[in-house]
């Protein structure tokens, strides 16, 4: 069996993530989502909520597990027995920062193998920036998350009175 982890902050996760957790399920048996603790991140929502919300996406796949890491992804690797490490890029920018990461990865374990997936073009403008932004600004957004993340951020966001 093959597993993958890929990781992020998922705050909140949208369908470019999930565009990359699909093509993840064409190359592996099996992909663990990890929710990063990233301490330098103001978050939307706290670690469990976007474990859950990507849970929920998920409920009907046993392929897809979730997993909330608050360390080196290279130590997750280790810990999940794999050296796939998948990583979906939507420009320039995007691959810089994730090689000079892989690099760095690389120092604290050397069977790491980092997999770039490149984003669709119709989801290269999609972030969970722009997701946050259009809930500050009341705009909408659901074409830009899973419909499940939707209903659970709905649930979550209208409980915070956020709406």
């Amino acid at each position: 069996m093959k597993k993958c982890v890929f990781a992020g902050t998922f705050d909140p996760f949208t369908v470019g993530h999930a565009d990359t957790v699909e093509k993840c399920l064409r190359l592996f048996d099996e992909t663990l989502i990890a929710v990063a603790e990233n301490k330098r991140k103001s978050c939307l929502f706290t670690a469990q909520q976007r474990a859950e919300m990507i849970s929920s996406a998920y409920k009907d796949d046993p392929r897809v597990s979730v997993k909330i890491w608050d360390g080196l992804i290279a130590d997750l690797l280790k810990e999940e027995n794999t050296p796939f490490y998948v990583r979906g890029v939507r420009n320039a920018a995007d691959f810089e920062y994730e090689t000079a990461d892989f690099y760095a990865s690389r120092d604290f374990n050397g069977e790491m193998i980092t997999l770039y997936l490149p984003a669709e073009q119709n989801n290269l403008h999609i972030s969970s920036t722009l997701v946050k932004n259009c809930i500050s600004f009341g705009k909408p957004f659901q074409s830009y998350v899973p419909a499940r993340v939707y209903d659970y951020m709905i649930r979550t966001i209208g409980e915070k009175n956020h709406v």
